[in-house]
């Protein structure tokens, strides 16, 4: 594929810890490798929680999340990648998370410089 016909797309996925699992192997399912996985903390609409300790009220105001940093090739790949990560992250309750997505202007792979797709496609054998 020409580099320059290329539509890189980068999906981020801040969810839950315990989705964590889920949300890998629905991403391993679909065949999309190349993720990047970082152990974040943040609070969205409902500023963190309320918790006792040791009998004392205390407000966390921000909750341990998990972030997922995904770049697919094409416009398709980047709605298969989000449908997969809402199924695997939903519980109904707030706090799910949220996916944003937004185009890459260039991507280059530093061992060997390919750029465009060819930066972000692993052949099997590599």
């Amino acid at each position: 594929m020409k580099n320059d016909e290329t539509n890189l797309i980068k999906v981020e996925a801040i969810v839950r810890e315990e989705s964590y699992q889920d949300v890998k192997n629905a991403l391993a399912k679909i065949g999309v490798n190349g993720i990047t996985v970082y152990q974040v903390v943040g609070c969205g609409v409902q500023r963190g929680i309320s918790e006792y300790v040791r009998g004392q009220k205390v407000d966390i105001q921000v909750l341990p999340k998990v972030k997922f940093e995904i770049v697919v090739s094409s416009e398709e790949w980047e709605q298969k990648t989000i449908q997969e990560i809402k199924k695997a992250a939903f519980t109904g309750n707030p706090g799910d998370g949220k996916i944003f997505s937004y185009n890459i202007r260039q991507a280059i792979k530093i061992r060997t410089g390919e750029t465009g797709y060819d930066a972000v496609q692993s052949l099997p054998d590599e």
